[in-house]
């Protein structure tokens, strides 16, 4: 692609708890880009399907619920709001539960081909930082600039149990840190579109990185690519 300073289309990707959401949101503020989470998407058809007592075991069923879910935005204009029949369902959609389930429900084909044109539409405007786990191999190959943001896995355990003010050494903090291995292996061995850094995605290892370090890292990046349009 080739687009006007300020209307890239930027795809940020990423493991569980790598800080693709909040990193990607407030990059998006610094750049004047809208933001938009695509995991929301999944994480909000997961919490239906349970809701609905559906397994991935169901494909079309789940598959079916697509249109059900709305992304909206917050007070900043990112697209980080869950609505379902009119009820904003955010909190729900990252629940414990929810953790669980996802990387099933995710790996469902039919469900990502649905999910595919709905992103694909977001991106066409540009102007956009789009976060996922495979928004530079599959959703938008062609992407002005992919990044990749990387963390071990204990350090993005460690993120999300102070996020939720756990005592990290807790049955519950052991079971986020449980989780987030379970869904990395889930993720990067599906049959479909796996978790990996696409060939020209900028790595961006963050352990060890303070939240603004990392920041100002992304930001930068799309500041040098729109330096260069």
């Amino acid at each position: 692609m080739t687009r006007a300073r300020g209307q890239l289309v930027v795809a940020l990707d990423g493991p569980g708890s790598s800080g693709k959401s909040s990193v990607g949101a407030a990059a998006a503020l610094i750049c004047g880009y809208r933001f938009c989470d695509t995991g929301l998407l999944y994480r909000a058809v997961t919490w239906l399907a349970i809701a609905r007592d559906l397994s991935a075991s169901y494909p079309h069923a789940v598959r079916g619920l697509v249109d059900e879910v709305e992304l909206a935005p917050d007070e900043q204009g990112r697209l980080a709001r869950v609505f379902v029949d009119g009820t904003d369902h955010t909190d729900d959609v990252r629940g414990p539960e929810v953790d669980r389930a996802v990387s099933a429900i995710s790996a469902i084909p039919e469900l990502r081909l649905a999910l595919l044109e709905r992103q694909r539409a977001l991106a066409a405007a540009g102007g956009i930082v789009m976060a996922g786990r495979d928004i530079g191999t599959v959703v938008l190959p062609d992407a002005d600039l992919k990044l990749f943001l990387d963390a071990s896995v204990e350090e993005r355990a460690r993120r999300r149990t102070e996020e939720r003010g756990l005592d990290p050494a807790s049955d519950e903090a052991e079971a986020i840190l449980t989780a987030l291995r379970r869904r990395d292996e889930l993720d990067s061995t599906r049959a479909v579109a796996p978790l990996r850094p696409a060939t020209d995605a900028r790595i961006i290892s963050t352990d060890g990185n303070s939240f603004e370090e990392t920041v100002d890292a992304v930001a930068g990046a799309i500041q040098d690519v729109e330096a260069r349009a």
